[in-house]
Formats: C-alpha cells, structure tokens, sequence
C-alpha cells in the first residue's frame, strides 16, 4: 500500500511502500516522521517519496540525503555534536547538490561570533568528512571545500572585535621552576612531565602506574593525534620524582564512583584547569595553559634555546612532519626592540673604511 500517515501517542508516523506507476520502488517503510501534525507528516511522506523514485530512476548517488550520509558516517562525540548544528540546515538536501560555497556560508551562519579557524572545523570538516565517507561506500560524490583565506580571518576578527591565532606563549625552566615550587607534588610532577618529554595534557593526565617502566627509565604514553601507544624515555630526574609520588584515585563527579588510578590523580585533562590557575597565581607567574607550558615549551626549549636540529627535535616530540613544529611550536626569545637593536650593533661592529671602499667601488 501506498505510504500513509497515522498518530501515535502524539507523534505522527509513516507506513506503507513508496510507489511509481502502481508498482512499488522501495522496501516497506514504518517510522516516526518526527512530526506532531499531520501537515508536518505529509510534509514528511512527500520527501521520502521524492527521494525514493529519485533513487529509483537515478540511482543510489543522486538520492541520498545528507541525512542519510550522517547515519553512515561513524561520528566521534565531538563530531556529532557538530552535526547536531549542522543538520537543520542541510538535512533533507541531496548529497550532490551541496556546493563548497554554500558549506563555507554556514559558518558564519551557525556561528556568526566565532573565528574562521572554528568555521573551518566544526562546520568544513565534519561535512567534508560525512560526504566523503559517502562517496567512500560508493553513495554519493566527493566534494572538496576550500578554506577560508587570511582575509576572510581578518575580516571575520574585525566583526567580532577579537583577534584570532594569537601566538602562545611557551613555559621555560624559570617559570617550571616557580610551578613547582608554589605546586603540589602531583602538579608539580605533570609540569615537568610535560615540559620534559612534550606530552600533550591528555595524555599526561591518562597515564596508570602499569604505564610506568621506571627501571627502564620510560613511560608509555597513550595514543593520540594519530599515533599509536608508544615508550617515550624520562630522564633519571623524573624518574626519581615518579618514584616517590603515589597514585591517586580520581572521583568521577557524573557517575559518583572512583576511577581507576592515575599517575598525576586526575580522570579528565579538565579536570586540573582550575587548580594549574590557582597554582600560577600562587607562584606569582603569568598563567600559561598546559599546551603551551608543555608541548609549545618543550619545544622551544629543544629548538631556539638549545638549538637543537629540527629533525631531532620533531622526532623527540612525536611529530611525523618535521616541518610543522617549526611553524607552529618554535617560539622566539627576542623582544622585537633587541631584534632592531641587534640590527643597529652591525653599524657598531663594522669598520667605516670598509664601508667607504664599498660607496667608492
């Protein structure tokens, strides 16, 4: 039979099969239409049956509804989040009528007070993700989405009075020093932990004691960013301070239960954001977020104070593309009044009868 509307407990539903010509074209649909009318369930049955005779007279590609392609997609949590925003906006257009364009509009549209960077991944991405899966099982084509250009940023950051990308500031030994010494033994120790060895704070936080291999000076860290679990070495420093401090069981507020132990005592990388504040301003030290007190100091440390080569240093961080850090996580030292100083010490150094030869010449 044709598919018909009929109420259930409020809600209105669909059942019966699509059909072209008096001849079925889709398998027996029963399903709520999500609608509380019964206009909004008609609105619904229309849909539904344009989209299966398209199927059925242009085939899988054309028919299938962005929809259609987030079930297929297996989203993580946080995509699915974003998708949950996205949908109103693109939830019964057909996969190949979506253009770039009109991805990259929905940016400022769903989120009209964020930066491009935000745009680009919380909308770009997770669409470009959904539709190329699709296109992956062989149900839709590919799209490719261009990003948003620099002046798109700085336009966008003049609309909201707020800059984007501001350069992080990484942590030295002078500022883990005065960490350490205003910080508990467990903050203390995640500090250093990360400013030594470049872990990001969910990885940090994660680590058991059976993650431990303190005999052999080395720690397995969990996998992250694309990389597998793997041993990374501590030095006999941090051995020592890993030694001597004892694991903590923490409390997980949601389900009111302990979890398993952790080396530096805390179940979420949110967990310590609060405290790390407290302790900087105990310390009398400018607060520095643990991604740019660890991963961005640790690099800096390896790359411009002790020059290390850019090769080794992007292996000893965990980077699969040496050039990125530089880019990203080398900070300089310099002041910009000691960089036109230095400029100015040439003219200082120099010998002016050299410098009369070369006019002469």
């Amino acid at each position: 039979m044709p598919l018909e509307a009929y109420e259930r407990n409020g809600i209105w539903w669909a059942r019966g099969r699509v059909s072209l010509n008096g001849r079925p074209v889709s398998a027996y649909i029963r399903r709520s239409t999500g609608a509380s009318t019964e206009a909004g369930a008609r609105d619904w049955i229309r849909e539904a049956e344009e989209g299966a005779i398209r199927r059925h007279l242009l085939g899988e590609e054309a028919g299938l509804t962005f929809a259609e392609a987030v079930l297929l997609y297996p989203a993580k949590p946080a995509e699915a989040r974003y998708l949950m925003k996205i949908l109103p906006h693109l939830e019964t257009r057909r996969v190949a009528t979506i253009k770039p364009q009109e991805v990259r509009d929905l940016g400022p549209t769903i989120y009209p007070d964020a930066a491009t960077d935000t745009w680009r991944r919380q909308v770009v991405a997770p669409i470009s993700a959904v539709i190329n899966h699709a296109h992956d099982l062989g149900k839709g084509p590919a799209i490719r989405i261009r990003g948003y250009s620099a002046q798109d940023r700085i336009d966008q950051d003049a609309r909201r009075g707020k800059e984007s990308r501001v350069e992080k500031t990484p942590a030295d030994w002078n500022w883990i020093d005065a960490f350490t010494r205003a910080a508990d033994p467990h903050n203390a120790a995640l500090a250093e932990f990360m400013f030594e060895t470049g872990a990001r704070i969910g990885q940090a936080v994660a680590l058991r004691p059976v993650d431990l291999d303190l005999q052999n000076a080395r720690v397995q860290l969990p996998a992250s960013k694309g990389h597998a679990r793997q041993w990374v070495a501590i030095s006999i420093e941090m051995v020592v301070r890993l030694a001597n401090l004892p694991p903590k069981r923490p409390h997980d507020r949601k389900r009111n239960r302990r979890l398993e132990p952790r080396v530096f005592g805390y179940g979420t990388h949110t967990g310590m954001l609060g405290r790390w504040r407290e302790i900087c301003k105990a310390a009398e030290i400018a607060y520095l977020p643990p991604h740019s007190a660890g991963r961005h100091g640790f690099y800096t440390e390896l790359r411009v104070r002790q020059g290390l080569d850019p090769i080794t240093a992007a292996r000893a961080g965990r980077w699969k593309d040496a050039a990125l850090p530089d880019k990203i996580y080398a900070h300089s030292n310099l002041e910009e009044t000691e960089i036109r100083a230095k400029i100015r010490s040439g003219r200082v150094q120099g010998d002016p009868n050299d410098a009369g030869k070369a006019l002469k010449k």
